[in-house]
């Protein structure tokens, strides 16, 4: 399950279509280790817009943060450093089973 809480960013519905796309493999990687569930907000202040993403799944929970000036590069680094982060736990999942 995704949950986006946009906060004073304001999005398209182009744009969510675009966040929806690159968070594709994050969502397949989530769904195998079950009970997958991501949380991204967004808020604006001054020039930077900071991203953050809290995920709960089997593994276990954690949070990634982005500021960047630009709301589409923060939320491609989210999503760069939210699936290494779950990569890794799928990885240990399996070394462990």
């Amino acid at each position: 399950m995704i949950k986006l809480e946009a906060g004073n960013v304001l999005l398209k519905p182009s744009h969510k279509r675009q966040l929806m796309s690159w968070l594709r493999r994050a969502l397949r990687i989530g769904e195998r280790l079950g009970e997958f569930t991501l949380l991204i907000t967004m808020r604006r202040s001054g020039r930077q817009c900071e991203v953050r993403a809290t995920v709960h799944d089997t593994a276990g929970d954690f949070v990634c943060r982005s500021r960047q000036h630009d709301w589409r590069d923060a939320v491609r680094d989210l999503v760069r450093n939210l699936v290494n982060r779950l990569h890794a736990q799928r990885l240990a999942l399996a070394v462990v089973a």
